[in-house]
């Protein structure tokens, strides 16, 4: 019952803010939501904060990605990024409300929900960058930083996210997806210099 009762604030939390933003999702309004009163909200979570937390924590990509990193580590690697890469976009997209909403007030929320997002989008790349570091160990990758490998790696994929869907308001066919990531990731492992250039 506890379980259903936080699953349902949860569901509820993600629904607000992905209509209304943070600031403009009350804990009334998500404990109305969820039909549980606002003194069950707080006794489950404690406070908006943490709920938001927990919102980050269950419905982004985190989860999926800490979910695959296994499987991973026994495919190559090519294969292994574009698992990532197109788990990563889809994850976006599915969440395309909630990450429109948040990408456009960031700036405007409190410093408290501007470092629990930060500290989301840092857990998330350390989980890349400790796959990338035991790529390193194996010889795979040559011996770059892992967590700027990461950060790159992610960015690039966000940025393409965000202007082919959040920029144009429109939605990236899976065949146009496919074709990009695999650009993407060949790019990424390969570079850009013809092999006789280097």
């Amino acid at each position: 019952m506890k379980e259903d009762t936080q699953q349902r604030l949860l569901e509820a939390t993600l629904k607000l803010i992905s209509e209304k933003g943070y600031p403009g999702a009350t804990t009334r309004e998500i404990a109305q939501e969820a039909g549980v009163t606002e003194l069950t909200l707080f006794r489950h979570f404690g406070s908006k904060e943490k709920l938001f937390e927990e919102v980050l924590k269950s419905y982004t990509f985190l989860p999926a990605l800490k979910e695959m990193i296994p499987e991973l580590e026994e495919l190559p690697c090519h294969e292994a990024l574009i698992r990532i890469a197109t788990k990563f976009i889809l994850t976006l997209r599915k969440r395309k409300s909630m990450i429109k909403i948040m990408h456009t007030e960031i700036i405007l929320y409190p410093d408290q929900i501007r470092e629990v997002y930060t500290r989301f989008i840092e857990d998330q790349r350390s989980v890349l960058a400790q796959y990338f570091g035991r790529l390193q160990k194996k010889g795979i990758f040559r011996g770059i930083s892992s967590d700027t490998a990461a950060r790159m790696f992610l960015s690039i994929l966000f940025s393409y996210y965000r202007n082919e869907e959040l920029v144009s308001g429109q939605e990236i066919t899976r065949n146009k997806m496919d074709k990009s990531i695999q650009e993407f990731v060949d790019i990424f492992l390969h570079g850009t210099l013809n092999a006789e250039q280097l």
